[in-house]
């Protein structure tokens, strides 16, 4: 059986939370320093997602090598949302289905709801999952902080 409850806090909100000493993980195996590039099976939409916020997220210690592939199946996610919500504004969200009879004769028509709506719903919960663990959405960012590196004043900033 799995774990119960809530996802545990990263040990860094753990530190910045000012949580028990017992309760943070001095051990915790730390991903090495470097630059992050998008896997090689990413489709070009999805890389345009990556170009977009990869360097940012990088550059406040949120997507590290460790996470290429989650942040990965994010953009591919996001690409194939915006394909099939492209695909429904063309079509509609109500199509016109072929009705067959048993013998394979066309029989008619019926309306009903578009085969693109069932990817459109599978890719947003695949965008909100893994959006989730990258501070993507207002309420998760809500959740972290970040450590913001000091600007010098005064003497410092002459100094540096």
């Amino acid at each position: 059986m799995g774990k119960r409850g809530p996802a545990g806090k990263p040990t860094a909100l753990r530190v910045l939370h000012g949580d028990r000493k017992d309760r943070i993980n001095t051990d915790e195996p730390q991903p090495a320093a470097g630059d992050v590039e998008p896997p090689a099976w990413l489709g070009d939409a999805a890389v345009e997602v990556w170009d977009t916020l990869a360097g940012d997220l990088q550059g406040q210690g949120v997507l590290t090598a460790w996470d290429v592939e989650a942040f990965a199946n994010w953009c591919d996610a996001v690409a194939r949302r915006r394909d099939a919500a492209a695909h429904i504004e063309d079509e509609g969200a109500v199509v016109e289905l072929p009705v067959f009879n048993k013998n394979g004769d066309l029989v008619g028509h019926r309306r009903a709801k578009s085969p693109w709506l069932l990817a459109l719903d599978a890719a947003d919960a695949q965008v909100q999952r893994y959006g989730a663990r990258f501070g993507l959405t207002p309420s998760d960012r809500a959740q972290l902080k970040v450590a913001r590196p000091e600007t010098p004043g005064g003497a410092e900033r002459l100094l540096s």
